[in-house]
């Protein structure tokens, strides 16, 4: 089952998870506003109604019969760089916006009213469809405003880009993969049955749906993923954690790190991969801790392995940061 879509290396900033609200809406009379940043697949129930009309999974405005249009304001869990938009219409057909577009600021409100940058100018919408469309700005935001012109449903609004946390200053144990610290999950053997992204979000995981799983490797080899940290540091400490996998965790477990200039040498270059953790047993069901590492000196991405396949809950990545390359 493919994951894969143009946005697929960055993080979802509009994840509630991640403490993101939708904090106004100028209407939603017909479906809340909080729904347009739901992490589950928009579903659609025949039959289903509340005391507005139709119920749909999504947020929907009346029909406007004013001037004006509508939108709503999403202020981010945490800060970040904003790589690329879905604006999703799943399920809304007859009702639609046939445009939107989206701004975003810096601010301290969660409702602001100044300081709004365009970043997506108004765009053509199809009815059920999702609209992948691409952000060229190296900026920092706290809020997004979703402008829908001039009224009508969507979705979901997906929110892709990556966290830049501030470490100046900062003196003991970081977690480097962690997602609100800026830590990313850039590519992988596989993610059947569970996603790569879910390796680094906060708290341990809710079900055996919420890791990362693969599918049952039939032939040679063995699955991995990538992680670029937050930043450069000395791993000293490392969290495996295979909540809820039992009867397909991972028998073993290998994690090599190394020093590299981008995300896509991490990725192509095999050579520069060394041993951080050597082959070691896991357990199901349990957090596994790891303090006997190899001393690499500042790394910059770690790669997973497990042999041959199966499902991890969680992994975390402490150490110091910065330090000297080996």
């Amino acid at each position: 089952m493919s994951r894969q879509h143009p946005f697929h290396q960055w993080i979802q900033l509009e994840q509630p998870r991640l403490g993101t609200r939708v904090t106004y809406a100028t209407d939603d009379f017909f479906a809340a506003k909080e729904r347009v940043i739901d992490p589950g697949v928009p579903v659609f129930i025949d039959d289903k109604y509340d005391d507005h009309g139709k119920w749909m999974d999504g947020w929907e405005s009346r029909r406007k019969r004013t001037a004006g249009h509508d939108f709503c304001i999403i202020r981010l869990g945490v800060p970040g760089i904003i790589r690329g938009f879905d604006i999703d219409t799943t399920h809304f057909t007859g009702n639609y916006p046939p445009q939107a577009s989206i701004e975003a600021c810096i601010s301290e409100s969660d409702t602001p009213e100044d300081g709004w940058v365009e970043l997506l100018a108004k765009t053509d919408l199809a009815g059920d469809a999702h609209h992948y469309l691409g952000i060229s700005d190296d900026r920092t935001w706290t809020h997004v405003r979703l402008h829908i012109y001039p009224d009508g449903g969507v979705a979901r609004l997906r929110v892709f880009g990556q966290v830049r946390a501030d470490f100046a200053g900062v003196e003991g144990y970081v977690d480097f993969a962690a997602v609100e610290n800026g830590g990313r999950a850039i590519d992988c053997s596989d993610e059947h049955y569970g996603s790569m992204h879910n390796l680094n979000v906060p708290g341990r995981g809710v079900n055996m749906g919420d890791g990362w799983e693969t599918a049952r490797r039939r032939g040679p080899g063995n699955d991995w993923v990538i992680i670029a940290l937050a930043t450069e540091g000395v791993i000293e400490r490392v969290e495996v954690d295979t909540a809820h996998f039992k009867g397909n965790y991972p028998d073993r477990v290998t994690l090599e790190a190394g020093k590299f200039d981008s995300d896509a040498l991490a990725i192509s270059d095999r050579a520069k991969w060394e041993t951080l953790l050597p082959e070691t047993k896991l357990k199901m069901d349990q957090q596994h801790y790891f303090e006997a590492l190899e001393a690499l000196g500042a790394v910059s991405h770690v790669r997973l392995s497990i042999y041959p396949d199966g499902g991890v809950s969680r992994l975390r990545l402490f150490g110091r940061v910065g330090g000297e390359a080996k």
